[in-house]
């Protein structure tokens, strides 16, 4: 399986090393994973992983315990998940996954950063058989860590993939493993530095340094939403 990843993920994991950025949208995720599945990470995988990826970004804790406590409230009800599909120029296809609590201006933007930008929105389900929806988990690998001995112990907990880049360890699983892998990860006393679910295309496309550039526009103007919490493509 080829390498998963969000487009640029570096570039646009600078861009959002900002306060006024990363920490509401982590504050989302742990918030739609609390109203999901309880307040308490120990019987909440989706939450612990969210905690999880919220504390790699050195979100202070007030912040975090905020944020699962807004699940207990009013305002939670308002906040759902959504995710949007839609392509563009050279054959780019793109899901974003979104958490709003109003979702008639969120489709509204997503599709007008579409349609201005040389591309065009898509109906839900249009990419179903373009992507394949996966858990992911990363960790950095230590000197007393074996690796082999790792995959061999976490097979029966649905792994898949194991993608080695340095010291960058990426575990790939159905998406329905997500649960059952982030438990078995913990029991091994690793600690990851990101959990979630990600949309994995299928048949990557290569593109040109041109062709990139128009694909870009439509990128930007997306991850700058406040509402977007991910923006996943097809390319290479």
């Amino acid at each position: 399986m080829g390498r998963a990843f969000e487009y640029r993920r570096a570039a646009k994991e600078k861009r959002w090393d900002k306060m006024s950025k990363v920490f509401p949208r982590l504050a989302k995720s742990i918030t739609v994973a609390a109203k999901e599945g309880g307040p308490d990470p120990d019987m909440n995988p989706k939450l612990r992983a969210a905690i999880q990826n919220a504390k790699a970004e050195n979100m202070p804790k007030e912040n975090i315990d905020k944020a699962i406590q807004r699940a207990s409230g009013k305002d939670a009800d308002q906040i759902q998940e959504v995710h949007y599909e839609g392509k563009g120029p050279h054959g780019s296809l793109f899901i974003v996954e979104c958490a709003t609590d109003n979702n008639t201006r969120t489709v509204a933007n997503i599709k007008a950063y579409f349609n201005k930008n040389g591309g065009e929105p898509l109906n839900k389900g249009s990419l179903d058989f373009m992507f394949t929806r996966k858990t992911v988990i990363e960790f950095t690998k230590t000197d007393e860590m074996d690796l082999e001995e790792i995959e061999l112990e976490l097979i029966d907990a649905g792994l898949e993939d194991m993608e080695v880049e340095g010291n960058q360890v990426t575990l790939y699983a159905p998406f329905t493993s997500f649960g059952a892998l982030s438990k078995a990860v913990e029991d091994l006393g690793i600690d990851t530095t990101k959990a979630s679910l990600k949309y994995i295309p299928n048949s990557p496309v290569e593109l040109t340094e041109e062709q990139m550039e128009e694909v870009e526009k439509i990128i930007d103007k997306i991850e700058e939403d406040d509402d977007v919490q991910a923006v996943y493509t097809n390319i290479a």
